[in-house]
């Protein structure tokens, strides 16, 4: 029945530093669009799919029944190798919570950085292992073992 998440919604204190943390340090784009009652709202895009902002003090229904900063923890895969992900992080000025580790994701194993956005969202940026493909150079073996989804019932 489902097959993907086409946006996910954050609420955010200040819409523009989102905006800028989303766009600088994780080299998003920012878009914006008219909402439902003719308002302008604004999103970042990852990949095919988009965070939108919606500012704590006008939040746009219909919402979450308790529209919280800091309440997100979600992962976002990355194209660049992790360490230059990083790198680029560190040089930012954003501090890495955790990592490089292994995680589970839903297609493959993870090699990932958990890091805070301006609200304190907890996200994890990723590089996919693919079963069978080799490790990123000094990675230590992962503890999970993954089951391919072409081998789940």
């Amino acid at each position: 029945m489902l097959d993907a998440i086409d946006h996910l919604v954050l609420t955010v204190r200040d819409v523009q530093a989102s905006i800028d943390f989303y766009t600088r340090v994780m080299k998003c784009q920012a878009v914006s669009f008219e909402g439902a009652a003719g308002e302008t709202r604004h999103a970042i895009l990852v990949g095919g799919q988009k965070i939108n902002l919606q500012p704590s003090d006008a939040v746009v229904g219909p919402h979450a029944e308790r529209p919280t900063r800091g309440a997100a923890d979600f992962c976002v895969r990355a194209s660049l190798p992790l360490v230059e992900v990083e790198r680029h992080v560190r040089r930012e000025g954003v501090e890495i919570v955790l990592g490089p580790v292994w995680r589970v994701g839903a297609r493959s194993r993870l090699w990932s950085i958990y890091l805070r956005d301006p609200d304190g969202n907890l996200i994890e940026v990723a590089n996919e292992v693919p079963i069978g493909e080799s490790l990123p150079p000094g990675a230590p073996q992962p503890s999970a073992r993954i089951t391919p989804p072409s081998a789940r019932a």
